[in-house]
């Protein structure tokens, strides 16, 4: 019995794709900005695991440069390469269907910037809400970092009783709370109600995003749902349960794939947390007698904690963290395991602005049967999801390639 595990770093990429320019994203490198921001501050990026794994070598293949403090050139313990998104965004969604085996190749609506004569969303999709929600209105109404936001105006929100409503280069619309004032259950009814409503602007997710706190210093809680569209068609999460193996989804996975193809989900709050519920689902995730299990973890901090709140240092800090831990990790692979570090996008802290950077992502696939190689540069993420297709043994996907 095959098992494999999909290690999804949210939002690291290695280096602009050639086609960056066209979403104002020319010269992004989430890799290695970071690591030539941590060699400026005298505290060079070692990420020994990562770099044994050929995370060096990846992203010299996707940039063409080295990341600063990476001295390995040779002697890598993975098949290596990195990956360029077929998908026509450089959203959460697109990355992870993709990776997954399923392009995303239309066009998801998106909401605008403010400015100072219009919002973000549409006047007659708030008053929709508003009204048949029954709430006093609404604040925000732009693009922002979700953690700025509530404490910007958590206490305008407490004092007024008005969701907090903002969207990001996702096509996404969110809704932050406070999970005690406003409600859990009623935040959850009111994101219900307006994945209703944004269906006619094709909008892929609603998030609902309950926070804790007073006086502006506000927390969000684990307590995320999202509503997302689901997958125009079978991903690698269906074949391989619909054939009879069991797919475990830590973290926000079930959620952006609509829950289709999930056989549990696991809930985790931080990379540490979701480290830790990793290494338990690793001796419960057996599948069935002849077949495989999938293991879909991904990594959320570096993303909404990190690159969307432009903090370099927190994103170098939490590479460090998980490249400390990985070793935990590959003792508890058993022989027939396949692993693959990757990512969805890219979000470079060191850019302007809050959203996703348009951005090649990571392959690395170790195991104890994996033998060291380089894999090139993937035209589609869709070929991680039909090479783990090829070894778990599961029908093979509609796009994609088996690399090995």
């Amino acid at each position: 019995m095959s098992r494999a595990f999909i290690l999804l770093f949210d939002s690291f990429g290695i280096g602009a794709t050639p086609d960056a320019a066209k979403f104002g994203d020319a010269g992004a490198n989430t890799l290695g900005h970071i690591a030539s921001w941590a060699a400026s501050k005298g505290r060079a990026l070692q990420l020994p695991r990562l770099e044994h794994l050929g995370l060096g070598a990846a992203a010299h293949a996707a940039s063409g440069e080295w990341p600063a403090g990476f001295t390995r050139r040779s002697g890598f313990e993975a098949a290596w390469g990195a990956a360029r998104e077929r998908s026509t965004g450089k959203d959460t969604q697109s990355g992870h269907w993709e990776i997954a085996g399923v392009p995303v190749d239309f066009d998801w609506g998106y909401f605008p910037e403010a400015t100072a004569s219009a919002p973000s969303f549409p006047p007659e999709l708030t008053a929709a809400l508003q009204q048949q929600a029954g709430v006093p209105g609404f604040l925000g109404d732009c693009h922002a970092s979700g953690t700025e936001i509530i404490n910007r105006l958590g206490d305008l929100h407490l004092a007024s009783g008005k969701p907090i409503l903002y969207t990001s280069g996702d096509s996404v619309l969110q809704i932050a709370a406070h999970e005690s004032a406003f409600g859990l259950e009623r935040l959850y009814a009111l994101c219900e109600l307006a994945f209703e409503l944004v269906a006619p602007y094709n909008i892929g997710r609603v998030i609902a995003r309950p926070f804790i706190g007073a006086d502006g210093h506000y927390t969000r809680t684990a307590n995320r749902h999202d509503y997302a569209v689901p997958p125009p068609s079978p991903t690698l999460l269906d074949h391989v349960k619909d054939g009879g193996g069991e797919v475990l989804a830590l973290g926000k996975v079930s959620d952006i794939f609509a829950r289709q193809g999930i056989s549990r989900q696991i809930k985790a709050d931080g990379n540490m947390a979701l480290f830790d519920a990793l290494l338990k689902v690793m001796d419960e995730a057996n599948g069935a007698k002849d077949s495989g299990a999938l293991v879909f973890v991904n990594f959320v901090d570096f993303d909404q904690s990190y690159g969307h709140r432009r903090d370099v240092a927190g994103y170098a800090d939490a590479l460090l963290a998980i490249d400390a831990r990985l070793p935990e990790f590959i003792a508890k692979m058993k022989s027939g395991d396949l692993a693959v570090i990757t990512a969805d996008h890219g979000c470079d802290p060191t850019m302007a602005g809050s959203d996703h950077t348009r951005e090649q992502i990571p392959m690395l696939f170790f195991g104890p049967g994996v033998a060291a190689r380089e894999l090139g540069i993937s035209s589609s993420f869709c070929d991680i999801g039909q090479t783990l297709a090829h070894h778990l043994g599961s029908a093979p996907l509609a796009h994609g390639q088996v690399l090995f």
